[in-house]
């Protein structure tokens, strides 16, 4: 029995993919492209993965899959015990905390920080005050503090940064408790100061939610929190390494992962990656 096997003793998994395929029609040429090829792949409750891969490895379409925002063409998706296609999908995205790269750009230009945040009370991009139990707006005022919003509260989401953006948007995927966020390159487009704003952020709901089971994708190690615990990369649809980070993100991994010669170091918990000279 492994490591992995002894600490997951007793748990079930928040995110479980077995045989998961994904193809699109493409109409131009009348056939099948395979965006995914079979995955497993099990998330387990405290568990923090990293989902890397160059540009078209299928990265954000595993994230949707895991959101129940997209359903697989084969294979069976268990999220939160709840299987796609034998579940009611609504009810099952409640219980997700989902920010994709497009979700900033969704809400009214008037809406302020605090708005936006206890939207994530009612899962809709509108925000309905009716619609808030007092326990919505305390919970949703709680995650402004905690996640160092306060002094933006009342500002306009629409004149925030990127940083403060995204980090507005996690405290909303976090309103309802999830068990499971999933973050889609939450720190693209950042600048250097935003995105260790963000990183922290990260940090911070790992020491202060550690049940929680987090997924992130990114194209850069760099932009990984320290408190990363496993890592899944993928390569034109197919699994290249999957299991706890120190095994997965090396220099080798790195290597067949993006097809370049990559050297990996890494301080404070951190990673860094260069090409190999």
């Amino acid at each position: 029995m492994s490591l992995d096997d002894v600490s997951h003793a007793g748990h079930a998994p928040v995110l479980s993919l077995r045989g998961v395929a994904v193809w699109r029609w493409h109409a131009a040429t009348a056939t099948r492209v395979r965006i995914l090829e079979t995955l497993d792949w099990d998330v387990y409750p405290g568990e923090r993965w990293a989902l890397l891969g160059p540009n078209g490895a299928g990265k954000t379409t595993v994230l949707t899959v895991a959101a129940a925002v997209e359903f697989p063409s084969a294979g069976t998706v268990t999220v939160l015990g709840g299987t796609l296609g034998g579940t009611e999908v609504h009810r099952l995205r409640e219980r997700i905390g989902f920010v994709d790269a497009r979700a900033g750009y969704r809400f009214a230009p008037g809406l302020s920080v605090t708005q936006v945040v206890r939207t994530g009370a009612t899962q809709t991009i509108g925000f309905f005050a009716e619609r808030l139990t007092d326990a919505d707006s305390v919970r949703a005022e709680e995650l402004v503090h905690r996640l160092g919003l306060a002094p933006l509260a009342k500002r306009r989401f629409a004149d925030c940064s990127q940083g403060e953006r995204k980090r507005a948007l996690i405290a909303r995927a976090l309103v309802p408790r999830p068990r499971l966020l999933l973050l889609d390159e939450p720190a693209a487009g950042l600048d250097l100061t935003g995105r260790e704003l963000l990183l922290a952020t990260l940090d911070l709901l790992v020491r202060e939610e550690p049940a929680l089971a987090v997924v992130t994708t990114t194209h850069h190690l760099e932009e990984l929190p320290a408190t990363t615990s496993h890592g899944l990369l993928l390569r034109a649809g197919r699994v290249v390494a999957a299991g706890p980070a120190d095994r997965v993100l090396t220099a080798a991994t790195l290597t067949d992962c993006f097809g370049l010669e990559v050297e990996v170091a890494r301080a404070h918990g951190r990673w860094s990656v260069a090409a190999r000279r």
